[in-house]
Formats: structure tokens, C-alpha cells, sequence
């Protein structure tokens, strides 16, 4: 599997690097300049620290990198967090980002891509641009941990969650509780 893993300006960029970590194949990582400063202010996590987890890293501005063509063959695209700013922008189709274009190539090729929005509460704007894009096939997955699973950690609830987004790619984690019924 040969994914790209970008991370917005949304508030829980943990998710993202959650993600880096427990994406099975190749990962290219691409994380916008407001997403470099949330990394910093939110975790322990250099920017460096992040790029080694990747395959290959590359800058938000680089419209040349091979994301943003349609030729070069990507499985997923995962933006975790993803800002209700670039949900916005993929769905109105401005492509003016490396990570706004790559979205708008994995729709355009009918590829997979999954938006983990990390906003809330939500307006009327945002929730119609996610179905906009609900409807044109993008998995929209809210950072909304569930709590039948009893988690005791921080990092319990990251789990959960990630576990829930890498499912949209047919991704299964060990570590991720399911529902089990108690009776």
C-alpha cells in the first residue's frame, strides 16, 4: 500500500503521527505550515522527528511533488486532523496546497481518501461541505473516541481513533478494541 499521510492545522496533529506510525507500506508525509507550529505547540514531536517516520516528507508549498499528479499512483490519503479550512477548500475544489491538490487528485482518480476533521462544534457550512465530499466517496471520520472499550489513557483514546480511521482503508489494528457485546 502506497500512502500519503498529511497533516493540517487543526488542533491533534498526535493523530496524525499516530497514523505515520501504525500505516502498514509506503507513507509519504506532507504537513502544512500551520500544522508544523500545532506539532509543536501540542507534542514532544520535532518536525524531523516526524519525517523520519516517513517514507519521504515533502513541503506543503511543492506543487511538483508526485502527489499532486494524477500519473503517480497513490492507494489513500489520510489528512489527520484535518481543519474544517481544508475540508472546505477540497470540497470547493481549490487546489492551492500540496495537500489540498493531492485530496483533489485522489477524488478525481476515484482513490481513496480519508478526513479526519478534529472541529467542533460544526455550522451549516462546514457539515455541507463534508457532504459534499461524503458524496463524492470521501471517508469523513470525526476524532470522536468511543467509550465501550473502557480507555484508562490519553493514548488509549488516540488508538481508538486511529484504529477507526485506518479501518476506512481495510487496515485492521491488534491494539484497536472492537465492540463486544457484554452479554
Amino acid at each position: 500500500m502506497k500512502s500519503i499521510v498529511a497533516i493540517s492545522g487543526a488542533s491533534g496533529s498526535v493523530y496524525g503521527i499516530r497514523l505515520l506510525e501504525r500505516l502498514p507500506g509506503e507513507r509519504h508525509l506532507v504537513v502544512s505550515e500551520v500544522g508544523r507550529k500545532v506539532l509543536e505547540a501540542e507534542t514532544d514531536v520535532s518536525y524531523e522527528e516526524l519525517v523520519a517516520k516517513a517514507d519521504d516528507a515533502y513541503s506543503d508549498s511543492d506543487l511538483f511533488a508526485p502527489m499532486a499528479s494524477g500519473s503517480c499512483r497513490y492507494d489513500w490519503m489520510f489528512v489527520a486532523p484535518c481543519s474544517e479550512s481544508t475540508v472546505a477548500k477540497i470540497a470547493n475544489g481549490i487546489a492551492d496546497t500540496l495537500i489540498t491538490r493531492a485530496a483533489s487528485v485522489m477524488i478525481k482518480e476515484g482513490r481513496g481518501l480519508v478526513l479526519l476533521v478534529r472541529e467542533s462544534p460544526k455550522s451549516a457550512i462546514m457539515l455541507e461541505n463534508e457532504l459534499k465530499l461524503a458524496r463524492l466517496g470521501v471517508r469523513i471520520v470525526d476524532a470522536n473516541p468511543g467509550f465501550y472499550n473502557r480507555p484508562e489513557t490519553v493514548d488509549d483514546i488516540i488508538e481508538t481513533v486511529v484504529g477507526r480511521t485506518l479501518d476506512q482503508a481495510g487496515v485492521h489494528l491488534d491494539s484497536f478494541r472492537r465492540w463486544e457485546n457484554p452479554e
